[in-house]
């Protein structure tokens, strides 16, 4: 559940487990806003395209100064190809061997069913046990008048096993603007070829499969701006149309007045 401060009300603590991550990071001390991301698997979908929303407003988050911190489960080695391949800055994401830090700060960890973590993550993209994943699946393949155009007219999108795709091929079907039928599904479907051509790389254990992730954005004084906990797959935002709308409250610069 997502949750925002407002005005009237006074702003809770950040997780002393969140906190006491940062503290080990230079750079990430109080005094200044934080963006702090907790992705679950490096090859998990929402790990990916989290990351993909937000390489673009990277600038805009620098020059309201506001310093981003990500966290996922891997290694060295899918570290630097999760950040090849998204464009995150490898130096903003520390990768940690399971899932301790999620499960102290009280993440979903998925469903627990007796049957293996293969077994709860494929009932899950079923949309059992994982909230509002069948939703965004369909709106993958519906499009989003909501939602803005992810794929250039100029783009060629490798997508395997399809042919390659260019990107005018969505503005002849759907137009222009906006998230276009199939568009999504289409990234989502590169994303999947990526993770699965070098799976090791990217899930070096498969215990964690299940488990979800969370964003909480800090204030200078270590106080709760906004925080968000992943419900289910493809759940990463509470407006998965405009994910990071969330931050558009916070991005005028402190020194803006």
């Amino acid at each position: 559940m997502a949750q925002q401060a407002t005005p009237s009300t006074a702003a809770p603590p950040a997780p002393a487990a969140l906190l006491e991550a940062l503290a080990a990071i230079p750079g990430m001390e109080a005094g200044q806003r934080r963006l702090v991301l907790l992705w679950g698997q490096l090859g998990d979908f929402d790990s990916l395209e989290y990351a993909q929303a937000l390489v673009p407003r990277l600038p805009t988050l620098e020059a309201a100064r506001i310093a981003v911190q990500a966290f996922g489960i891997g290694n060295g080695a899918g570290r630097d190809r999760f950040c090849a391949f998204t464009g995150f800055p490898p130096q903003r994401l520390q990768v940690r061997p399971d899932a301790q830090l999620h499960r102290a700060l009280d993440l979903y960890a998925g469903l627990q069913l007796p049957i293996g973590a293969w077994g709860n993550l494929l009932l899950m993209c079923a949309g059992i046990g994982s909230a509002g994943t069948l939703r965004e699946v369909l709106r993958g393949y519906t499009g989003d008048r909501r939602a803005p155009q992810r794929i250039a007219d100029d783009a060629v999108i490798e997508a395997p096993p399809l042919p390659p795709i260019r990107g005018s091929l969505f503005a002849r079907a759907g137009g222009r603007g906006f998230l276009r039928p199939f568009e999504l599904a289409t990234i989502r479907l590169r994303n999947m070829g990526e993770v699965l051509s070098h799976w090791r790389t990217y899930v070096p254990c498969e215990d964690a499969l299940p488990q979800r992730g969370g964003t909480w954005l800090l204030a200078e004084d270590d106080t709760l701006l906004y925080h968000h906990r992943d419900p289910g797959i493809l759940a990463f935002s509470e407006t998965m149309a405009q994910p990071l709308s969330f931050l558009e409250p916070h991005l005028r610069s402190p020194l803006d007045g």
